[in-house]
């Protein structure tokens, strides 16, 4: 007589979506608190409450929760971004709205500790470089857009788009390391009074 064997019950496509949604959740708060560089995965399994084992079920180590996180983050920014393209907005008021937000999301710890490890592990780390590579390129080019719109308009004078872009790409990301280095002296809101005054001194 043949004994069956027990059927293990699947997980649903939705449920282990949530599953995985509940570790980068755990990371983000860790990276909060310690920096993604010194958390473990023993931290990010004990901030979910889950095995060691269950981690394992959604990434295959530490660098794919990392790009996780970056991804997260970037489909972040690029909600922003296109839910800016479809406002009825000018192309100045976009940009000053997006300096906007990129302040306020600078002012998360989580994001700013991410940020801080993202650009140390891109010295090392080929794909975290290629994953912020895509990303920036991304915004890159949407920016360059609005730009290139608001100088055609008569909005900005007339500036090469593409650096224009790229300097306001690269103060986000210098800024939000900045603040890593004494948050408590650091005021997003009074930069983002600063960049609507450089936008001001832009306009025609």
């Amino acid at each position: 007589m043949m004994i069956p064997f027990a059927v293990m019950p699947r997980i649903s496509t939705v449920v282990r979506s949530e599953r995985r949604q509940q570790l980068i959740d755990a990371a983000w708060r860790c990276a909060a608190r310690m920096g993604f560089r010194d958390t473990t995965i023993d931290d990010v399994c004990a901030e979910a409450a889950v095995s060691k084992g269950a981690f394992y079920g959604y990434f295959d180590s530490k660098q794919q929760l990392l790009l996780a996180l970056l991804e997260e983050d970037a489909a972040g920014v690029d909600s922003l971004l296109d839910r800016l393209s479809r406002a009825h907005l000018s192309d100045v008021a976009r940009l000053q709205r997006f300096a906007r937000e990129m302040c306020v999301r600078g002012a998360e710890p989580s994001r700013v500790q991410l940020g801080s490890d993202l650009w140390a592990a891109i010295l090392t780390d080929p794909l975290v470089r290629d994953a912020m590579v895509a990303a920036v390129g991304r915004r890159r080019a949407v920016l360059r857009g609005w730009i290139d719109g608001a100088v055609t308009g008569g909005e900005l004078t007339s500036v090469p788009a593409n650096a224009l872009a790229s300097v306001l790409l690269a103060l986000g990301d210098g800024l939000t390391l900045h603040s890593s280095l004494d948050p408590a002296a650091f005021r997003w809101q009074n930069i983002a009074h600063v960049l609507t005054a450089v936008f001001d001194g832009l306009g025609r």
